[in-house]
């Protein structure tokens, strides 16, 4: 059986976190484990994460990084921490639940049939029968933004930025998570970009063949988001540095790093900008 870990990135979610549908989560599931990373939270955020580690180590751990770094920096700890733990699927989802985590089983069962895909998006498709609840100028704007990063990826997708994502632990996706990142507001970008430079790298098949996305149930935005429509504009110079360091016709290869022997090395122990790190 296949063993998944999804990183939770928690910055000041003590009034946030719904430990009810947490704990249930880790009741029910026997395929999936949680790892929050406390981004140096300054209220009770870490209290209720070892307190769900003591209920149930079996499937809640968590990583205390003593100073804030941001959500991308967080979560490419937290996968860091997972790959080195042995798991077979890293991914991350957002500590608010806007999309359940009933739904992470689902993501591990396609990675489990189609052996050629290597990463799960949800996306927020508004289908009939299905229950996603954005608000109108977030929405527009992410169509917009879609439809940008559709054209610098060279692929047409249409949700990059929905907090839900899994992997396949490869070569390719070690090298993606190995360097920080340069973006903070649209890593999920990046992370799309660092593949498909790898993928060219390696002369392997176009990135949209292994590719996955998976439209999501039920997804509803959670007050107290951080994210503002007016970080719009950060994010279009984001995707301008991604692009020009990524996509750009030359830009250098992004590729994985054998060792002497032809073998990739698992990732070094994360480094970070803080004076204390701490997993459990």
């Amino acid at each position: 059986m296949s063993r998944a870990i999804v990183v939770v990135p928690c910055y000041n979610e003590a009034k946030r976190l719904n430990m009810r549908a947490i704990q249930d989560f880790g009741r029910r599931t026997d395929t999936a484990e949680l790892l929050f990373v406390n981004d140096g939270s300054r209220d009770e955020t870490l209290e209720l994460l070892e307190h769900l580690n003591a209920a149930n180590p079996r499937r809640f751990s968590f990583l205390h990084l003593v100073k804030n770094s941001g959500k991308a920096e967080a979560v490419r700890q937290g996968l860091l921490l997972a790959i080195r733990s042995g798991a077979d699927y890293v991914g991350y989802w957002d500590a608010d639940l806007a999309t359940p985590l009933s739904d992470i089983e689902p993501f591990c069962r396609v990675l489990d049939n189609q052996p050629h895909v290597h990463a799960v998006l949800g996306s927020r498709m508004p289908l009939l029968g299905r229950h996603i609840e954005r608000q109108a100028l977030r929405r527009a704007l992410g169509r917009v933004f879609a439809r940008v990063a559709s054209l610098a990826l060279g692929l047409r997708i249409f949700d990059t930025q929905c907090g839900a994502k899994l992997f396949r632990v490869t070569p390719e996706m070690v090298a993606v998570f190995e360097r920080p990142f340069l973006t903070n507001w649209i890593f999920d970008v990046e992370i799309l970009a660092r593949m498909k430079r790898c993928r060219c790298a390696a002369g392997r098949p176009a990135l949209e063949q292994v590719l996955y996305e998976y439209p999501l149930d039920r997804w509803r935005d959670v007050a107290g988001s951080t994210v503002k429509s007016s970080d719009f504009g950060k994010a279009v110079f984001e995707m301008a540095r991604i692009y020009w360091t990524y996509l750009r016709p030359g830009a250098p290869a992004f590729a994985v790093q054998p060792d002497a022997e032809g073998r990739v090395l698992s990732p070094a122990p994360p480094r970070g900008p803080r004076s204390d790190q701490r997993a459990a």
